[in-house]
């Protein structure tokens, strides 16, 4: 009985050990399965803006009419981070409390859901993500002063995937 404790012991060691590494791994694919995505829906995006002559209307959450037919199946509203979501953000410049100079257009990934408490979002395990809060998002910036939310200054905790500066 001693013996099979021990084995039991050891093994559990070494799959501690291994395991370990692997969940930095899975944050990383979350991560660049997230890239991917946001560059499928901003190309569906621009294919949009091709045939319509105008980006869709903003969408809370919820994909913007007319944009289905040009999405992969399976894109929206989930995105990579389990318990996140896709928001399409098409804020005029009067609904930026901060510099309202120019439309925004962007793509986020949401972690809190509408109404919920900071205890209820779920937010990547990277370092990057480790000053966030409800109002914070992983953005894919289209066009003008894009930030993690439009009562929000630019510096607002977020993550712009493919921002220039970051």
């Amino acid at each position: 009985m001693i013996e099979l404790l021990i084995v039991i012991s050891i093994i559990g060691i070494l799959s501690s050990i291994t395991l370990t590494p692997l969940l930095g791994v899975r944050d990383k694919a979350y991560f660049a399965k997230a890239k991917e995505e946001l560059r499928s829906v901003d190309e569906s995006v621009s294919f949009y803006l091709e045939d319509f002559g105008t980006y869709p209307a903003d969408a809370n959450r919820d994909v913007p009419p007319g944009l289905e037919a040009y999405l992969a199946q399976g894109i929206w509203p989930d995105s990579a981070w389990p318990g996140s979501v896709f928001d399409w953000e098409n804020w005029p410049p009067s609904a930026l409390s901060y510099d309202p100079k120019e439309q925004v257009y962007q793509i986020s990934i949401r972690f809190c859901p509408l109404g919920g408490g900071i205890e209820t979002c779920k937010f990547p395990k990277a370092s990057w993500a480790d000053d966030f809060d409800q109002q914070s998002a992983v953005y894919y910036c289209i066009s003008g002063p894009c930030r993690s939310h439009s009562s929000k200054p630019l510096d607002h905790p977020g993550y712009c995937v493919n921002c220039s500066d970051e």
